[in-house]
């Protein structure tokens, strides 16, 4: 699945398409600019260019979608959704990650992506998404995500800490396709 060419706000051609293994060095670097030096990640060290190989091979071991943007042939961000919690009442929930290159912050290129992977998550079966979103004064990803349909279900105050201080979670959440409505056809053999 590609989705065709859709403008950012700047006037690049954004280009949705699935992630491959040689878009993982440009992943890593957008991930590991947001590790250490904001807290919507909770993690302390930025992960090795083989580690997020080996997290990638992962989701889509699992059949799960993991996708890029790209401008001009540059990922410019990256998006993917995970197993929100491994016990198997859970298997119809996921959980998505989105990172954007810190020079593409603003552009819209974050909804195209939360967009396409709300997409892709229904093509797997997913019924709800979940958004851990790290710091509560994170509105660029909270704004994100209320656009994109998904609603605060509360705050997990001081769960974290980074940076010298506590840092909260907050969580949102998004029925996909019937949501809770009917029962769930069982998604990827899970």
């Amino acid at each position: 699945m590609v989705k065709p060419a859709q403008p950012d706000s700047a006037g690049g051609a954004v280009t949705i398409r699935p992630s491959k293994a040689g878009d993982v060095a440009a992943i890593a670097e957008i991930y590991g600019h947001h590790v250490l030096h904001g807290l919507a990640s909770f993690e302390l060290l930025a992960p090795s260019v083989d580690e997020i190989a080996k997290r990638r091979a992962d989701v889509i071991g699992r059949k799960f979608p993991y996708l890029v943007a790209e401008i001009d042939g540059r990922v410019v961000g990256y998006a993917y959704a995970s197993l929100y919690r491994t016990r198997p009442a859970y298997r119809h929930t996921l959980e998505d990650s989105v990172y954007i290159h810190k020079d593409f912050i603003g552009r819209g290129v974050g909804k195209l992506l939360l967009d396409a992977l709300i997409d892709a998550c229904a093509r797997v079966g997913c019924r709800q998404l979940i958004a851990v979103i790290g710091d509560s004064a994170n509105a660029g990803s909270i704004r994100l995500h209320a656009a994109c349909g998904f609603k605060r279900a509360g705050t997990l105050k001081a769960v974290g800490f980074k940076f010298g201080r506590w840092v909260d979670s907050v969580i949102m959440q998004r029925a996909i396709g019937e949501g809770a409505k009917t029962l769930p056809p069982e998604p990827n053999g899970r």
